[in-house]
């Protein structure tokens, strides 16, 4: 298993879902995890409860992404809490919200993901890593076409991607690695549920297109994998493949 003891670790949207398998993962590897959610402190905290009882270490912090405040807050509590801030897993995303806005997507998955970038590397030393976690449907989106349901937070989310890309020379500079991971439709996310229910048949058919759809656990898993992963800055990471992606 990779040690991570005295390491200090970010991983945004954490409460529930693929962030908080990843927070768990690095939590076993001994990293001290800050639990990011934005309005649901119970099951963040119950997150962290999980966690602590493990004998590892976390704490929750409430913070809005797309806030002035919000990353810098994530940052404090990283150097506050546990000395360092080592690994920034940037999983927090969203845009298939109705009360937010229409912008909201392009708030939240562009501008808040450069916004979180760089409170975190400002404070983030040599040998740090940045994951940033995407899905197939958004990283390829120029190539391949998705569900008309998801299209607006796949455009907005390659957005990220690429705007976050244009740092790596930066980044090099200061010995911080930043990798991608892209994984396909997740069963059991809150934005796979969504997709099915816009456009019903959505999972079963992806499913049947890629022959296997990972688990909220699996992918979790492979995400914090990449946490340390001896692979180049800027490698993308194509969880279980890209079948139907790649060949385009």
């Amino acid at each position: 298993m990779t040690d991570l003891s005295a390491k200090g670790a970010i991983v945004t949207g954490s409460s529930r879902g693929i962030g908080a398998e990843v927070a768990k993962v690095l939590a076993a590897q001994g990293a001290g995890v800050v639990i990011n959610y934005r309005q649901k402190a119970p099951r963040a905290n119950k997150v962290v409860a999980g966690i602590v009882e493990a004998g590892g270490r976390a704490v929750a912090v409430g913070a809005d992404l797309t806030s002035a405040e919000g990353p810098a807050a994530l940052v404090d509590a990283a150097i506050e809490n546990f000395g360092s801030l080592d690994v920034l897993v940037l999983n927090a995303s969203g845009g298939m919200e109705t009360s937010m806005g229409e912008d909201y997507a392009l708030r939240l998955n562009r501008d808040a993901q450069v916004a979180m970038l760089e409170a975190a590397t400002a404070k983030m030393g040599p040998g740090s890593r940045v994951v940033f976690v995407t899905s197939h449907q958004a990283h390829f989106i120029d190539r391949v076409s998705t569900m008309d349901a998801y299209e607006p937070v796949a455009r907005s989310k390659r957005a990220g991607e690429l705007a976050l890309r244009d740092f790596i020379p930066a980044l090099q500079a200061k010995g911080i690695d930043f990798v991608v991971v892209s994984g396909d439709m997740i069963e059991g996310t809150i934005t796979a549920t969504l997709l099915d229910r816009a456009e019903p048949g959505a999972i079963e058919a992806r499913r049947a297109a890629a022959g296997k759809l990972y688990s909220v656990e699996q992918f979790g898993a492979e995400v914090a994998a990449m946490a340390s992963a001896e692979v180049p800055t800027g490698h993308t990471e194509y969880v279980g493949g890209a079948v139907g992606f790649l060949e385009n």
